[in-house]
């Protein structure tokens, strides 16, 4: 009788090598959470250099077609490289319901492009609830850069801050009156901003503004981020980008950042496991019978699940 399906070690070792059908195989298995996901992900080897780069940004800034042209400039420089789209969910069968593969498809059957579009689900942060687990595993792949563009997120979904080894905000020259209120989530995640469409009206005087409100460069905890201007379409713009990110990622994290990086990773993996078994469905069910019976104490509840 013919084998139907690898044998995982088998299939994890070929992903790990480089091999593009093992590699997707491996993501669907840790996007399914099986029992020995953390297991294998504990024993993947450990890959020196930083390499994650995040993009994110309000919608309609532009996100997937910078991420299209910074592919460009990376292979131009002999990079192989991953990408990672998170779009939000289909309220029908939570699949991604953009499908960034769709604006890449030039990339589709590159050797050295992988491109993979995932759904939020409905994940608080703009990312999917596996992207921190499929990050690790791609870090241990042969890639050159992984790249993870987030669903467009407003001021306080930025947990790509804490995955990401380096983070790109892209806004638009429009998003000049909304910058004082986003000062308190995305303005302070950035390490590059990235100001989109700059060939429109008023760009230059939104990329002044922008470079007065960027926090300075303080103390041994915080860099000032550079502000840069694209027109993603037309590839204008994006060669510099790329020199800004290598630069960046060539430069260790001063000590405070990496304490800040490793904690924030750990924090969200030590509260993922702990709320693992934790279903809606059963907590309504709890409360739905704690109801029945009479006066109902939520917090006397909550102590007691």
């Amino acid at each position: 009788m013919p084998k139907t399906d690898e044998q995982p070690p088998e299939l994890w070792d070929r992903a790990l090598q480089g091999d593009v059908r093992s590699i997707a195989r491996c993501l669907s298995q840790i996007e399914r959470d099986g029992p020995d996901i953390p297991g294998r992900l504990a024993s993947l080897p450990a890959r020196p250099g930083r390499r994650i780069i995040g993009i994110t940004g309000p919608p309609g800034a532009g996100k997937s077609t910078l991420t299209d042209a910074l592919i460009a400039e990376m292979l131009a420089a002999g990079q192989r490289v991953a990408v990672l789209c998170v779009d939000p969910s289909s309220p029908f069968h939570q699949g991604a319901l953009l499908g960034d593969r769709i604006r890449m498809n030039r990339w589709h059957d590159h050797p050295d492009v992988y491109i993979r579009s995932l759904a939020s689900r409905g994940a608080l942060g703009g990312l999917h609830p596996a992207i921190w687990e499929m990050a690790t595993f791609l870090s241990a792949c042969p890639f050159d850069r992984i790249i993870i563009e987030t669903v467009g997120v407003g001021q306080s979904e930025v947990d790509i801050a804490a995955l990401a080894d380096l983070t790109i905000v892209v806004l638009v020259p429009e998003s000049g009156d909304e910058v004082q209120t986003m000062k308190a989530g995305l303005m302070e995640i950035a390490d590059i901003f990235v100001v989109n469409k700059s060939d429109r009206p008023d760009a230059d005087r939104f990329l002044r503004t922008l470079r007065q409100l960027v926090p300075p460069a303080g103390d041994a905890s915080h860099v000032a981020a550079q502000v840069l201007a694209t027109v993603a379409d037309k590839g204008i713009g994006v060669a510099d980008l790329r020199n800004a990110v290598e630069a960046t990622l060539e430069n260790d994290p001063r000590p405070a950042d990496r304490l800040r990086i490793w904690t924030e990773r750990a924090f969200h993996l030590i509260r993922k496991k702990r709320m693992k078994d934790l279903q809606k469905q059963d907590l309504r069910t709890a409360i739905s019978d704690a109801l029945n019976k009479g006066a109902f104490n939520l917090y006397t509840f909550i102590e007691k699940y």
